[in-house]
């Protein structure tokens, strides 16, 4: 059977130079870099020279990187520690953000009775700035936490502008950065930003591994005890192969950015003509000129087929998605989508439709024609 993968906003195959450098470093690099002997010594210069690599992809210091296992560990840490340790009083969010930040307020708000504000969300999944700001006036210690680039409808947060904000009004500011980094150009050098997360698997990395970026002189509470790893944060031996994955996916990544993006970019265009030649009627959920690998379709199709859709293109082996991969299974409509459209168009059949370099129009070509057949 013919199988096609556009699910990539969930999760991406691993390129194979990073599976050879990984099967390396568990070879050749074994040892605990917490370890003073010669094997210890080469795990440790791994590491760090990994931790350099990954901050220069991304214009911040080394000693501004801290390894964890994914975004929403990051991002538990980081929402977390702005309350208990740097006593922030409230968080300003949106209702469109990922679980691993919305759960985390809710969690936060029942533990610690902490003002939790969402800034209103426009239709085509753009924050409300002018709202934004009037939540900013109030004078109180703030985190605000925004997501760069939306996971389900690829609406892109204007960093520099929110940043600029956030520093005016004296916040904080934290971006889940899991679909941007490693796709598109950050230079924490120059953006107003204090912490980003990332996921090494959403480029061509393996799971269990991502990053926290923590502007120096914002103190972090230890998520654990127990070690020194990780200046004492994060203690924990360090799962080296994944380290080295990560970072040579970035580094493949940032090396061939301008290329993907073109060649991504025009995917996603012959996707857009392809829906507006064969289902008239189609609508895009989001702003039209998201991000350049995510594409979220509302279906011209009954109500009653929505349920069966994802069943009928897994039956012919395309992968897609609803939404988020973290809410498979689930019967609700789209939490995103619930905040974007209106009550009777959020129940309508919509599919993300997520890219990478690894695809071809030929995939949309065969998604077109199964999508045809329903």
């Amino acid at each position: 059977m013919k199988k096609v993968y556009l699910d990539n906003a969930a999760t991406t195959p691993i390129a194979p130079e990073v599976i050879a450098e990984m099967t390396r470093v568990m070879q050749e690099d074994f040892g605990n870099p917490s370890s003073t002997h010669s094997f210890g010594r080469q795990g440790k210069g791994v590491l760090e020279l990994a931790r350099k690599s990954v901050a220069k992809a991304i214009g911040a210091l080394s000693q501004e990187i801290i390894f964890t296992s994914g975004g929403t560990e990051s991002n538990n840490w980081v929402l977390r520690n702005v309350v208990v340790q740097l006593k922030v009083e409230r968080i300003i969010s949106s209702r469109i953000e990922h679980h691993a930040v919305l759960h985390v307020l809710e969690a936060l708000q029942a533990e610690f009775k902490i003002k939790v504000d969402y800034v209103k969300v426009q239709p085509n999944g753009e924050i409300d700035v002018n709202h934004l700001v009037q939540l900013l006036s109030e004078n109180k210690k703030t985190l605000v936490s925004l997501m760069h680039v939306n996971n389900e409808i690829g609406t892109v947060l204007d960093l520099a502008l929110v940043g600029r904000i956030c520093k005016q009004h004296g916040a904080y500011f934290h971006s889940d950065t899991v679909q941007s980094v490693g796709k598109t150009l950050l230079n924490l050098q120059e953006l107003p930003v204090d912490f980003i997360v990332a996921s090494a698997h959403k480029f061509h990395g393996p799971k269990g591994v991502g990053l926290l970026f923590v502007r120096k002189g914002i103190e972090m509470q230890p998520m654990l005890y127990g070690g020194e790893q990780e200046k004492g944060l994060r203690p924990g031996t360090e799962s080296l192969h994944n380290i080295a994955g990560l970072t040579k996916a970035l580094e493949l990544s940032m090396s061939q950015l301008e290329v993907h993006q073109e060649y991504i970019s025009s995917l996603k265009a012959y996707a857009v003509s392809q829906f507006e030649q064969h289902f008239p009627g189609y609508k895009i959920n989001g702003n039209p000129d998201g991000f350049y690998n995510i594409l979220n379709v509302q279906l011209p199709f009954s109500q009653d087929k929505t349920a069966m859709l994802l069943f009928h293109l897994d039956m012919k082996g395309i992968a897609v998605s609803r939404g988020s991969a973290c809410q498979s299974g689930s019967a609700k409509p789209s939490h995103v989508l619930a905040e974007i459209l209106d009550e009777a168009a959020a129940q309508k059949p919509s599919l993300r439709i997520s890219f990478s370099h690894f695809n071809a129009n030929e995939d949309i070509d065969y998604l077109v024609e199964q999508l045809q057949s329903i």
